[in-house]
């Protein structure tokens, strides 16, 4: 019984992070030793958005995350059908300042 103990991990999650923060455009740098994404909210007709929150990541981590949301969207698209991928809206560039972006 100790020895399961010892390989669980609690997560707390508050109340105010459990509301989450909407964002509907992702900004993806990087460095040699980290990753930074950058989640925004843009609304339509306003040429000006807000970075609503930022994860730096180490480069193990970005491909840990990388091969969980493929993984999960996987799933997603076997239940609900394929998503459809669209374009960005006004021709963003998907660098803004930084080594490389993705979005």
């Amino acid at each position: 019984m100790e020895e399961q103990n010892q390989n669980q991990l609690n997560i707390e999650l508050t109340e105010e992070i459990a509301e989450g923060i909407y964002s509907n455009l992702a900004i993806i740098t990087h460095s040699p030793s980290e990753f930074v994404v950058d989640f925004i909210k843009m609304m339509p007709g306003v040429p000006k958005a807000k970075v609503k929150s930022r994860i730096v990541l180490t480069p193990q981590h970005a491909k840990r995350l990388m091969k969980a949301l493929k993984d999960n969207i996987s799933k997603f698209e076997q239940i609900h059908g394929n998503i459809k991928d669209t374009e960005m809206p006004n021709g963003l560039p998907l660098n803004f300042g930084g080594p490389t972006a993705q979005a």
